[in-house]
Formats: structure tokens, sequence, C-alpha cells
């Protein structure tokens, strides 16, 4: 009995286990931003930005 109690209690590996969920939720995030900013619209967007913020008028 004692035995499941400790396996049932004992915590080892939960820190290990809540960096790999967080480390692939950010793969995750990096992906999708990496498909947005691929697109030829946000290409667009984000380049007429720039050309903007660059110009002198």
């Amino acid at each position: 009995m004692r035995m499941l109690e400790r396996l049932v209690h004992e915590e080892d590996g939960a820190a290990t286990a809540e960096y790999v969920i967080a480390t692939m939720a950010a793969v995750g995030f990096a992906g999708l931003l990496v498909v947005i900013l691929r697109s030829d619209e946000v290409r667009g967007i984000l380049t007429d930005m720039v050309q903007r913020a660059l110009s002198v008028q």
C-alpha cells in the first residue's frame, strides 16, 4: 500500500512534463507565425509599412 501511495503522490518529472508542453506550444505558435508571414498579402503589408516608415517626407 505504501508503494501505491508514493506513486500517487510523487511528482518527479512533473516539471519536465510542463517544460515539454510549453516548448511544444511555442513551436506550434512559431510554425503558425511562419505560415502567416510567408503569405503574399502579409508580406506586402509589412513591406509597405517598412517603406512608409523609412521614407522621408
